[in-house]
């Protein structure tokens, strides 16, 4: 097995320890979220917390290509967040990231960023109705979005756990997490409203993204929050429908039978 250890020049002194961190990563009891795909723990090294992400081993296909054609998640989210870094984007600082592989097929990688230890996700903001400055944060969220958007950078990721909320003395600081899909170019304004469609299905909560939207924009907030509806009701309609099929062709598990299969939009 090879292995290809990049680390952030700022942490350059660090090398040996981060790769003892990575080789050990399996002793680590600090899981972060359901670990359901991608393993992601917190490790504690010279005082700092790392948060490192193990990404599932890829199919066969998908270790060739990895191998040969594509880019790591693990590279791509270390290049995004310096990316991002350069842009003036909030993201937890890349610390480093690893690849392992063989000769023809692509294996294993991790990501390594600094913790940061947030007050709440967006998540919270699609269940928790009664946090305090609920609407305080969702027009300063959607701010935040609004100077992604101009700044050129396209999260395609930008789902509920993506966002990490920090509360400060000035307002809000958001992070962003979880980067290995971005682009990055002039996005048109439908491509900006339709990137707010696997947020929430919450019609009062994108009531008021498009109110603030459309402040930021200076469009016409009804034209906005249609399109934003319009496109939040088609990503619901399109994650339903692959659970059906996943429902008919993966029959005999466990974990599609009871699970849910109609939109909750109508």
């Amino acid at each position: 097995m090879h292995k290809t250890l990049v680390v952030h020049p700022d942490n350059s002194n660090l090398k040996k320890e981060i790769a003892a961190v990575i080789s050990n990563f399996e002793d680590y009891n600090d899981i972060l979220g359901d670990a359901e795909r991608n393993i992601i723990k917190n490790v504690t090294l010279n005082d700092r917390v790392l948060t490192i992400k193990s990404f599932k081993i890829p199919n066969v296909v998908n270790q060739i290509a990895y191998r040969f054609f594509r880019k790591s998640k693990a590279e791509r989210s270390y290049r995004y967040a310096m990316k991002l870094i350069d842009l003036g984007v909030k993201t937890p600082l890349p610390v480093a990231y690893q690849i392992e592989f063989t000769r023809f097929l692509f294996k294993r990688s991790y990501y390594i960023s600094e913790f940061v230890n947030a007050d709440l996700t967006y998540r919270e903001l699609t269940t928790d109705f009664s946090i305090k400055d609920h609407e305080a944060i969702l027009r300063a969220f959607t701010r935040f979005t609004y100077q992604l958007h101009k700044k050129g950078v396209h999260f395609l990721d930008h789902s509920p756990g993506n966002t990490l909320i920090e509360r400060t003395k000035e307002g809000y600081n958001f992070y962003l997490v979880d980067l290995n899909r971005m682009e990055f170019g002039t996005l048109d304004l439908d491509t900006r409203l339709k990137n707010f469609s696997k947020l929430t299905i919450h019609k009062p909560m994108i009531e008021v993204m498009a109110n603030e939207y459309a402040k930021c924009t200076g469009e016409d907030e009804a034209k906005i929050f249609n399109a934003m509806w319009n496109h939040t009701k088609a990503f619901q309609d399109r994650f339903y429908r692959k659970i059906r099929i996943k429902k008919r062709v993966f029959f005999w598990k466990k974990k599609y039978k009871n699970r849910v299969s109609e939109s909750p939009i109508k």
